[in-house]
């Protein structure tokens, strides 16, 4: 017995001994600090349990990534978080990255080295200059600059460089999609839940705070999302994205898969209350019939959707519906909530002639003090992305901005039109193509460009586009065989019910 003992303790003396440091160090903060305090050591041993299971599983930790840019808007809403929800994020994009530079694990270079990742290079050294701005006279604080910079510009390149280290086969494009159009599912759930079953307490609190949110009496529904804006938006952009799939895809559960989500994220969209949504749908649609090479899917869509219009614009169809009534009012050029939106516009151009280079990234209405003369600007509501660059970074920012995600764009286009053959992966590339410009009209509109989860599904998505054309003999493989199996199901049903009729 003795011997066992000491065999034990040789082998695993050094692991009870650093549990019982552990635990008095638990047991001391508790003394001297509180409950949180011996919590958060005595966590300490799961986090290392949980970061050892995603180290040794990279692909688990990048789908973790993709869940948590999904969820963290719905639990930052119901539950505290002692940390910023973008750090989280930005954590987790930082420890992908140095896997790979640790390990070289699936290292490819050469793909990484393309026109989308200078363009983001491009707008994170214009962000690097901006941190000189003083244009306010409150002198340079990079604190407060780092921490709008790495919102307005760094994820924009971590998502780029994330999704093009990680995604390289067929089988994790459809994961994403697929995890992707389990959220949307899960938001027109949710959606449901708060029409026919009420608001949980924080989302009484939110909503009652938000005044936007009650138009006519009527609630605009926001669901998991940060805002009606931002749920209406990247719903509708969704949906447009999941039909285009379902469109050009060869595997039937595929299509039928991404139809009936589509349909759903339709539904969803509506009960936002979000105008501009219906605007980001018409324009993904039609960036997908300009690029389609398809002639007789071209007509069918495009017959499909000009009959969607009609009935929307010039019939009464549908008038009951609250929902749909509002959509329609996104037609109305009368309408007041534009007049002030414009009025907004026409304030803010005033100051920003004065102000080029903007008033500075991270400033915000309690940074300026109240007599500068830039104060007004910062009080103003931006009511888009567009703007609030604009205020920032001045027009020379806004330029650069435009023109950067306009060659990223051209570049995508240019790829979907003459690199892939195949015309699944191309329908794939144009659903990607088009949600991106779907998203920036919805940014266009509305400061909902840069929120969670946008910047990672959206121009991750498009990163995942240049990457198309090196997968492609993947893909007719993977696609293949998926058909032959199709086949093959079919044909076994066929010969038993043949059998069934002997």
């Amino acid at each position: 017995m003795d011997n066992n003992k000491t065999v034990y303790s040789r082998g695993n003396g050094g692991r009870a001994i650093l549990l019982f440091l552990l635990f008095s160090i638990a047991i001391l903060n508790f003394l001297s600090s509180g409950y949180s305090a011996f919590v958060a050591v005595m966590c300490i041993p799961a986090i290392a349990l949980v970061g050892y299971f995603l180290f040794s599983r990279k692909m688990a930790m990048f789908y973790t990534l993709f869940i948590v840019n999904t969820v963290v808007m719905f639990i930052e809403r119901h539950f505290h978080l002692p940390v910023p929800v973008s750090l989280i994020n930005e954590l987790f994009e930082l420890m992908l990255i140095g896997m790979v530079l640790v390990d070289h694990w699936r290292f490819h270079l050469s793909r990484l080295i393309n026109v989308m990742f200078l363009c983001a290079i491009v707008w994170v050294m214009f962000c690097c200059i901006e941190i000189f701005n003083d244009q306010c006279g409150l002198g340079i604080d990079v604190y407060r600059w780092y921490t709008g910079a790495r919102l307005m510009s760094m994820q924009i390149l971590y998502a780029f460089v994330v999704t093009t280290l990680f995604i390289d086969t067929p089988k994790k494009i459809m994961t994403l999609l697929f995890i992707w159009a389990v959220f949307i599912v899960f938001a027109a759930i949710w959606l449901w839940k708060q029409k026919n079953i009420g608001l949980t307490e924080a989302e009484s609190r939110f909503l009652w705070s938000s005044p936007a949110h009650i138009m006519g009496g009527k609630i605009r529904f926001f669901s998991c999302f940060t805002d009606a804006a931002n749920f209406g938006i990247h719903t509708a952009v969704a949906s447009a994205a999941f039909l285009i799939i379902a469109a050009t895809m060869k595997v039937t559960r595929i299509r039928i898969f991404f139809a009936i989500v589509g349909c759903i994220g339709i539904w969803a969209f509506f009960g936002s209350g979000t105008r501009t949504a219906m605007f980001c749908f018409i324009a993904t649609i039609m960036v997908f019939i300009v690029l389609c090479k398809n002639k007789k899917l071209i007509l069918s869509v495009s017959a499909v959707f000009l009959v969607f219009l009609y009935i929307l614009i010039f019939t009464n169809i549908g008038d009951s519906n609250q929902n749909i009534r509002r959509m329609r009012t996104a037609f109305d050029k009368e309408d007041a909530s534009l007049g002030v939106r414009e009025q907004n516009k026409a304030t803010l151009r005033k100051y920003m002639v004065d102000a080029p280079w903007g008033v500075g990234i991270g400033l915000e209405n309690g940074d300026v003090p109240p007599f500068n003369k830039f104060k007004l600007i910062t009080q103003v509501p931006p009511d888009s992305e567009y703007v609030y660059i604009w205020v920032r970074t001045g027009v020379v920012g806004l330029t650069v901005f435009c023109i950067i995600n306009a060659v990223m764009f051209l570049g995508a286009c240019w790829i979907v039109f003459f690199r892939l053959k195949n015309p699944s992966i191309r329908g794939l590339g144009i659903a990607y193509t088009a949600a991106f410009i779907g998203m920036h009209l919805g940014g266009y509109a509305n400061q909902i460009l840069l929120q969670f989860p946008n910047v990672l599904i959206y121009y991750g998505g498009l990163a995942t586009v240049y990457l198309l054309p090196h997968i492609e003999n993947e893909w007719n493989e993977w696609e293949a065989k998926l058909i032959a199996e199709q086949e093959e199901r079919r044909r076994l049903k066929l010969e038993k019910k043949r059998a069934s009729r002997v």
